[in-house]
């Protein structure tokens, strides 16, 4: 292949890096290697992608909905719950809102807004 002597020609800059390029015998086109830069753009997107769904399943959970409901067995109510006015009763003592009787073992469900 015959040498090109840049000096001698008279063109802008980037077509003389585009003859260069060209004309470079350690060019991969002959052994078909695409080369291609790998920036961090892709990276940096799956990242921020990362952080974005990982704060929105954060602030998902913490947040409750209106009129959601803590409840928790009373601590103080002794046998068995029949009647859910006494419940109520002894769930108003240990600072809840409500109480009720709930299952087959009748205890006493303290409940209280979140």
């Amino acid at each position: 292949m015959e040498e090109v002597d840049f000096q001698t020609i008279q063109c802008s800059f980037s077509i003389k890096r585009q003859l260069a390029r060209i004309l470079n015998p350690t060019h991969h086109k002959s052994s078909g290697i695409k080369e291609r830069s790998v920036g961090m753009a892709p990276v940096r997107k799956t990242l921020l992608f990362s952080v974005l769904l990982l704060s929105f399943i954060f602030i998902a959970s913490v947040t409750r909905v209106d009129g959601a409901l803590c409840q928790r067995p009373s601590r103080l109510f002794r046998g068995l719950c029949f009647r859910s006015s006494n419940c109520a009763s002894v769930c108003h003592g240990e600072h809840f809102a409500d109480g009720y009787c709930q299952g087959l073992r009748r205890r006493c469900i303290c409940q209280k807004p979140c």
